[in-house]
């Protein structure tokens, strides 16, 4: 079982930046897929960013495309999301996850350990 910590979330106004990183409770050698999602209140979780087990590949969800940017460090057994020119409706709480499968996954049922989520507010 893979214990996924979040950090760097907080309060931020319309234009800012932040950056979240992801990281495991205990260092483990495999490296996984990584992804991003958020919930705002009362909506869904959305997928919002991906990133491929060796850090090759991203993808990212349109409303955040340009704005955010997902990169990793395996050697910290780090993933990080950084978040550019953030809007009001970036508010949410956000969640990282990882996968078992290698290559870019942006489907939350393909995620196999979840992070518990970092609240990110983006005031107007």
């Amino acid at each position: 079982q893979v214990q996924l910590v979040e950090s760097g979330g907080g309060l931020v106004q319309a234009g800012g930046s932040l950056r979240l990183s992801c990281a495991p409770s205990e260092r483990t050698e495999r490296n996984y897929a990584m992804g991003w999602f958020r919930q705002a209140p009362g909506k869904e979780q959305e997928f919002v960013a991906a990133i491929s087990w060796n850090g090759g590949t991203t993808y990212y969800a349109d409303s955040v495309k340009g704005r955010f940017t997902v990169n990793r460090d395996n050697a910290k057994n780090t993933v990080f999301l950084q978040m550019n020119s953030l809007k009001p409706e970036d508010t949410a709480v956000y969640y990282c996850a990882a996968s078992l499968i290698h290559g870019l996954v942006t489907i939350r049922s393909r995620y196999d350990y979840w992070g518990q989520g970092t609240q990110v507010t983006v005031s107007s």
